[in-house]
């Protein structure tokens, strides 16, 4: 998006102390530290605009209406780091475009920051795109990048560029093409967010990283989005990424969001319960039983809501962030995505 939109080209038990099941892994966010504070301080005016509105948004494909979205709902506040996370297929590629203005909904409606995206050519402005591979132009330099983004983007912020490019390590003589992974990650974030846009938006840009080089993306990113205070969404299926760096979550499987919501709150909402297996039977009137399964005499839950049941035979401990979007992929699952939820566990712990 700040090259001239490269995006345009890359389509791309009997009594709790018998309970023996794993801690919940603490929520490690930016919004728990002093990262989060910083946030906080620059929050936008609470009579801002969401960042993002979805109203039965939908996406079909082709000829045979191939469905890519559907039924989409879903309101973030502005000012958030967005974890849009979901296995691939599920629609995550296809709701950035939307974002984008790249392409429009076949049906519903998306408001991007208050306005409907394809509208015009000056959202294009207002957001910064880095696509899965990173794009950037193999024969240019990386002081070539820098010229061509100013020439491109009327907010185009060159000190900013230079500095992060001098932070980065990287040589401005040198082409993309003869960049590591990493630097041309770097490259892109840093050509994204020199033009200083509103939203910025991170299509699995990762994904293909060491974790080493990962880190380093991550750790850029977040400094990014506090310098510029902008919005944020990172889309990934790799959930320590995720746990890292978001504040809001969005669960994205079978074409449509599974839960949506601020991190902090939809932990503080749902739990992990032990129960005799009839002791699901029993539970107290508006908990929502997210995912059970089964083992032996008792059953291992998800749940979400109500009153917590708090006397044995029941155990309820507090849930990770991982166990939660396991617990919600697994029930999209069941209803025919056909997704192998081995695979994403094993995917959120690479």
């Amino acid at each position: 998006m700040g090259l001239g939109n490269p995006a345009r080209h890359e389509h791309h038990l009997t009594n709790r102390s018998q309970v023996r099941s794993p801690k919940a892994k603490p929520y490690f966010g930016p919004m728990s530290g002093k990262i989060g504070k910083f946030q906080d301080e620059g929050m936008p005016h609470a009579d801002s605009p969401p960042v993002f509105h979805a109203t039965g948004l939908a996406k079909k494909y082709g000829r045979r209406g191939e469905q890519a979205l559907a039924d989409v709902n879903f309101t973030v506040p502005a000012g958030r780091i967005i974890g849009l996370v979901g296995p691939n297929g599920a629609g995550k590629s296809t709701l950035l475009q939307l974002a984008c203005g790249l392409i429009e909904p076949t049906a519903g409606s998306l408001s991007v920051l208050g306005s409907r995206p394809a509208a015009s050519a000056a959202h294009l402005a207002r957001v910064g795109f880095v696509a899965q591979n990173t794009p950037v132009y193999g024969s240019f330099s990386v002081a070539e990048h820098l010229t061509f983004g100013a020439k491109t983007n009327p907010g185009w912020d060159q000190a900013l560029a230079e500095r992060r490019i001098r932070q980065a390590g990287l040589n401005p003589k040198q082409k993309a093409g003869r960049l590591s992974g990493g630097q041309r990650a770097q490259l892109a974030l840093t050509v994204a967010a020199a033009k200083r846009p509103e939203l910025l938006l991170f299509d699995e840009p990762a994904a293909a990283l060491d974790p080493l080089a990962r880190k380093g993306f991550l750790r850029n990113l977040m400094e990014f989005v506090l310098e510029l205070g902008a919005s944020a969404v990172l889309s990934s299926h790799l959930l320590d990424d995720i746990e890292q760096v978001c504040d809001h979550l969005i669960v994205l499987c079978d074409s449509r969001v599974q839960v949506a919501g601020d991190v902090r709150d939809l932990l503080a909402s749902h739990a992990r319960l032990v129960a005799p297996r009839d002791g699901l039977n029993r539970l107290p009137a508006g908990v929502e039983v997210i995912r059970t399964e089964h083992r032996g005499h008792y059953s291992h839950a998800v749940i979400r809501g109500g009153t917590r049941p708090g006397s044995l035979p029941y155990s309820v401990e507090p849930v990770s962030l991982e166990e939660l979007v396991l617990a919600y992929m697994s029930r999209a699952a069941d209803t025919g995505t056909g997704m192998n939820i081995e695979t994403a566990a094993w995917e959120s712990r690479r």
